[in-house]
């Protein structure tokens, strides 16, 4: 299973024998069922995650109503950036959708294998760059396009989500209620059809 963090990693760039098995010996592995809180607002927490299977579901509650802000599912970092310039607690809960292996990283532990093995730092920045670029693009997203607009984009870029999670979790996300997004579902049906 931690052959796909391996992966992952060789993707980004080359590793030698002895940073795969300083990876491997130091991963903390952790499988989830269903339904877990994997963080609550309001709590601390310096963590990342790199989820090898499952789905995780980012959201807020709002005057008592869970809005749906981020999915999260096999080969996808969960990181904090708030977390890495000062201590702040979570505006956000992860609750897992489905069982969930996931690959808990600390900031702690990162740091003592960068000073190992340098190189490491490096592939961790360009992780990180990626995760930015991931978050800035779904709050441009968010700021410019029509509920409409990030629903096709989402069924374009990650059609499997319309499978694993109830509909009404796509329509906070997206930012409209359940009804809206049966009308915007039937609006583009329409549209498919009259092609």
């Amino acid at each position: 299973m931690n052959n796909k963090l391996i992966n992952y990693f060789l993707k980004i760039t080359n590793l030698t024998t002895d940073e795969i098995n300083i990876l491997s010996e130091n991963m903390i592995i952790k499988n989830l069922p269903k339904g877990h809180l994997l963080l609550k607002e309001g709590q601390y927490n310096n963590d990342s995650y790199f989820i090898l299977d499952g789905l995780v579901r980012q959201y807020k509650t709002i005057d008592g109503n869970d809005l749906t802000t981020n999915f999260f599912s096999e080969e996808q970092w969960i990181i904090s950036l708030e977390n890495f310039q000062e201590k702040m607690p979570s505006k956000y809960n992860l609750i897992c959708v489905e069982d969930t292996t996931i690959v808990i990283g600390n900031e702690e532990k990162a740091q003592k294998l960068f000073k190992q093995f340098p190189r490491l730092e490096t592939v961790s920045r360009q992780i990180m760059e990626t995760v930015f670029f991931e978050q800035q693009n779904l709050m441009t997203t968010y700021i410019t396009d029509k509920p409409e607009q990030r629903y096709l984009k989402l069924l374009k870029s990650r059609p499997e989500i319309f499978q694993r999670v109830p509909q009404y979790d796509i329509a906070t996300y997206i930012g409209v209620k359940p009804e809206s997004l049966s009308r915007i579902r039937k609006k583009i049906q329409t549209k498919n059809q009259n092609r």
